[in-house]
């Protein structure tokens, strides 16, 4: 039987996006700037941020994916949803649950720069900067883990676990 073990509580988690979106706003306070969330997982977080950013945003989606069923990367990253709005000449901010080996989020990266942005940065609720098998610069993120799989906020195991309200180890 799985096992979760909380390691960030709905308030901790809360406090944190509020942080996260007064920086952000003040960063971007004259820019015109595009939230892209990577689908499935950031969903939730990017609820959040969005309402915790005090200046006019853009949203669109985008979808990639490199695990599949499984708790490790498989390195081979598969884009299943294009962004669907103009990001020619906009700061665009790209919205992540969890930053891992950064194999998915480089190939978000190099995508989303096709279209000519002025900027590109990053900001994930979760970063694994000790997995990390590319040089990726994280540029705004809410907590650092060292290892784990880590679920709930968004974040699942197989389909699992996302609605959960916390983020937790999953112990198989």
């Amino acid at each position: 039987m799985p096992q979760l073990i909380p390691i960030l509580n709905k308030h901790d988690i809360y406090k944190k996006v509020a942080a996260l979106g007064c920086m952000i706003s003040s960063d971007y306070k004259e820019s015109e700037l595009v939230l892209v969330g990577a689908l499935k997982g950031a969903f939730v977080f990017l609820s959040d941020l969005a309402r915790n950013i005090t200046i006019p945003i853009k949203i669109t989606f985008i979808r990639a994916s490199s695990y599949g069923s499984e708790t490790s990367s498989s390195g081979k990253v598969k884009l299943t949803r294009e962004i669907d709005i103009d990001i020619n000449k906009k700061d665009v901010l790209i919205v992540e649950d969890i930053v891992d080996t950064g194999l998915t989020l480089t190939a978000i990266v190099n995508y989303v720069k096709t279209f000519k942005p002025r900027s590109v940065k990053i900001c994930t609720m979760i970063d694994k900067y000790e997995r990390r098998q590319v040089d990726l610069k994280v540029d705004y993120a809410g907590h650092v883990i060292k290892n784990g799989f880590i679920v709930g906020y968004g974040l699942d195991y197989n389909e699992n676990y996302r609605e959960l309200p916390e983020i937790c180890h999953l112990k198989l």
